[in-house]
């Protein structure tokens, strides 16, 4: 079993940054994807960002140019850096990981991200 942890969230203004991080433990296969996804009131949960490897990465349209996500193997870790925030980005978000392996789909517990007009 796979435990995943996000912190970072918080309140900012617009035009400003706020940075995820997400810890994940347990017995993690390989090769893993890890990601973010965020689910605003009212609306579907989206993907914002996943990455494979540093090569490999995805990003929803919307957030292109102004979140970067990437992640640190060695410590089992995936970052979102997010600037330039609209309002529009207040949701909250959730660190995923899923490994072929095992075919294990794991979500962290959310993280709230307002920002303000």
């Amino acid at each position: 079993q796979v435990q995943l942890v996000e912190s970072g969230g918080g309140l900012v203004q617009a035009g400003g940054s706020l940075r995820l991080s997400c810890a994940a433990s347990g017995i993690i296969f390989s090769p893993n994807v890890m990601g973010w996804y965020r689910q605003a009131p009212g609306k579907q949960r989206e993907l914002v960002a996943s990455i494979l490897r540093e090569d490999s990465t995805t990003y929803a349209d919307s957030v292109k140019g102004r979140f970067t996500i990437s992640r640190d193997n060695a410590k089992n870790m995936v970052n979102l850096q997010m600037n330039s925030l609209k309002p529009e980005d207040t949701a909250v978000y959730y660190c995923n990981l899923h490994s072929w392996l095992d075919r294990g789909d794991y979500w962290g517990q959310g993280t709230q991200v307002t920002v303000s007009s």
